[in-house]
């Protein structure tokens, strides 16, 4: 189990995960490399990846395309990712270790899916890949395929110490009126308007403050101390009283905002469906500039 204290509950450092490896007391490692520019990390992940780590597709495994409506990366719905769960080799009395080699997006997405359908050891590998390789950690090659797990995961309806999921609805109003502060992962030139490469209209909801996922990343891909997460909170006007949101293009970065405030003590809900589907709808209103 990890040690106590909100960090060490979210965050596993490379060389925690290596002494775990040495002890034999083996986590079940999932490698969540995307991008996007590079959706598709299963090449890179067949090239070397830590040993015993098993490929999570976030496209196809994390994501449900089937359903329309709920932005460009829909939630899988529990029972299918339960499902996937089992693939991977989860189970009910083994920790779960998560990483990626992109700015802790990816495994961001896999902690937080984890973690609010009742997986309580998932942790985030504090750097990512970059960091275990740093750390002299060794790679495998090749595809790991798991004996099948049992982990059983809760309804969607249920979360386990993090706040429940926004709808659009909740992001708006709340934003709206002060009861929410709502944070918005991507880059300032989005929130701003300057560009949209993506999505259908340029801007941000408004009274939503921009808190890019990246900015809450040290040079080397760590999360920064506690102190300096708070004070980016501070900077924004995020009290400690204050009910936290998230969002972000699609609702995978913003996971990472959501397990840096868990890191320090915080809970954030998140808006998954994000600004790809707030901007699909032109009734919702569209803030532009900094505020």
């Amino acid at each position: 189990m990890p040690a106590e204290g909100p960090r060490s509950r979210v965050l596993i450092r490379a060389a925690e995960l290596a002494e775990l490896l040495r002890s034999g007391d083996s986590p079940t490692i999932l490698d969540v490399r995307w991008s996007l520019d590079q959706p598709d990390g299963y090449p890179a992940y067949l090239a070397g990846h830590i040993p015993g780590a098993v490929y999570v597709a976030l496209e196809d495994e994390l994501s449900d395309h089937a359903v329309t409506g709920w932005g460009r990366h829909p939630l899988p719905t529990g029972r299918n990712l339960e499902s996937a769960a089992r693939r991977w080799g989860v189970r009910r009395d083994r920790p779960v270790v998560v990483y990626d080699d992109w700015n802790r997006a990816g495994s961001g997405r896999l902690w937080w899916l984890l973690r609010t359908s009742g997986v309580k050891d998932v942790r985030i590998l504090d750097g990512g890949l970059a960091a275990w390789s740093a750390a002299g950690g060794a790679v495998q090659t090749g595809a790991v395929t798991p004996e099948p797990g049992n982990v059983t995961l809760l309804p969607e309806d249920l979360y386990d110490g993090l706040q429940p999921t926004l709808t659009a609805d909740d992001a708006g109003e709340g934003a709206r009126t002060g009861t929410l502060s709502l944070l918005d992962a991507r880059a300032p030139e989005r929130f701003r308007a300057e560009v949209e490469p993506i999505d259908a209209a340029a801007g941000h909801i408004p009274g939503a403050k921009n808190l890019p996922f990246t900015a809450l990343l040290a040079a080397d891909g760590t999360f920064l101390p506690d102190d300096e997460l708070a004070r980016l909170l501070t900077d924004r006007g995020v009290g400690a009283a204050d009910t936290v949101g998230a969002y972000c293009g699609s609702g995978i970065s913003a996971a990472v905002i959501v397990a840096a405030l868990a890191a320090i003590g915080r809970s954030a809900a998140l808006f998954p469906g994000s600004w790809s589907q707030w901007s699909s709808d032109p009734n919702r209103p569209v803030a532009t500039g900094e505020a």
